[in-house]
C-alpha cells in the first residue's frame, strides 16, 4: 500500500492576488515510511498536511492513496463544535462502524478530560481539542497517520503515552510528521522534506536537510557557538 502526490499545486485567492503556497510538490510514501517535514512558519507544511487528509482541496495535482489516512492530528477540523466530547466520540465510532461505549471508555481514560468530555467541543482550549482528537485517531485504525505538531501539545507525560501509541504500537505504519521541533522530525522520521517557496526537497539524511533547513531561515550560530561545541564534545 502507497500514498502517491504528484505535482501538488495549491494557490489561495487573497484581496493582495494570488498566494502560491506549493507549486509540484510529488512523493510516494510507503507502509512503514516515516517522512518528517521541515520548514519556517508560513511555508505551507500544515495546508500540505490538510490537502492530503482532504480537509481542502489541491489547485491542480493529484493525491492518490490505496491507504486509510487519518485527518490530522492535532487539529480540531474533524470536530462539531456544538456537540460534547462525548458525542463527538459517539458520532464517529458509528461513521467507521465502531463499539461507542468501548472508545469513550479508552478516550476518557487516554485524554484526561475529566468532566470537560460533557461539554460542547467549542468551549475548549486548543490543547484539549489536541487531545481529544489524538486519543480519537487513536480509536482508529489508520494506515497513514497525519501528525502535524503533536509534540507541542500536553506535558511530557502525554507526550510518552502519544509516542507508545503511534511508534511502537503503530510502527508499521505510514506517517507524515510535521514539527517545528527538528529534535522530533530527526528521532521519529526515516525520511524528511523541507519546504522553502512553494516547493519541497527530500534528503535520506537528516542532518543535509537540517543544513538546509537552517540556511533557508537564516540561523546562524550565536558568538561563542565553535567554543560551546569544542567543550560539550
Amino acid at each position: 500500500m502507497s500514498l502517491k502526490v504528484e505535482n501538488l499545486r495549491k494557490v489561495y485567492k487573497t484581496r493582495f492576488g494570488e498566494n502560491l503556497v506549493l507549486d509540484g510538490i510529488s512523493f510516494e510514501l510507503e507502509m512503514g515510511e516515516r517522512l518528517g517535514i521541515l520548514g519556517r512558519n508560513g511555508a505551507g507544511k500544515s495546508t500540505l498536511v490538510r490537502l492530503i487528509s482532504g480537509a481542502e482541496r489541491p489547485t491542480s495535482g493529484s493525491i492518490a492513496s490505496d491507504m486509510s489516512i487519518s485527518w490530522p492530528i492535532a487539529f480540531g477540523g474533524a470536530f462539531q463544535p456544538n456537540l460534547t466530547g462525548l458525542d463527538n466520540v459517539r458520532f464517529i465510532s458509528r461513521i467507521y462502524g465502531q463499539d461507542a461505549e468501548k472508545n469513550i471508555a479508552f478516550v476518557e481514560d487516554f485524554a484526561e478530560l475529566g468532566s470537560y468530555l460533557k461539554e460542547e467541543v467549542r468551549f475548549y482550549s486548543s490543547g484539549m481539542r489536541a487531545r481529544l482528537a489524538f486519543a480519537i485517531s487513536m480509536i482508529i485504525e489508520f494506515d497513514c497517520f497525519l501528525i502535524d505538531e503533536i509534540a507541542a501539545v500536553g506535558d511530557a507525560r502525554f507526550h510518552e503515552r502519544c509516542d507508545d501509541e503511534l511508534f511502537t504500537k503503530r510502527a508499521d505504519r505510514a506517517m507524515i510528521i510535521v514539527s517545528h521541533d527538528a529534535a522530533y522530525v530527526r528521532d521519529k522520521c526515516n525520511r524528511w522534506g523541507v519546504l522553502h517557496d512553494s516547493k519541497m526537497e527530500y534528503y535520506d539524511d537528516f542532518e543535509l536537510a537540517y543544513a538546509d533547513f537552517k540556511e533557508y531561515i537564516g540561523w546562524k550560530p550565536p558568538e561563542g557557538w565553535d567554543q560551546l561545541q569544542v567543550s560539550t564534545a
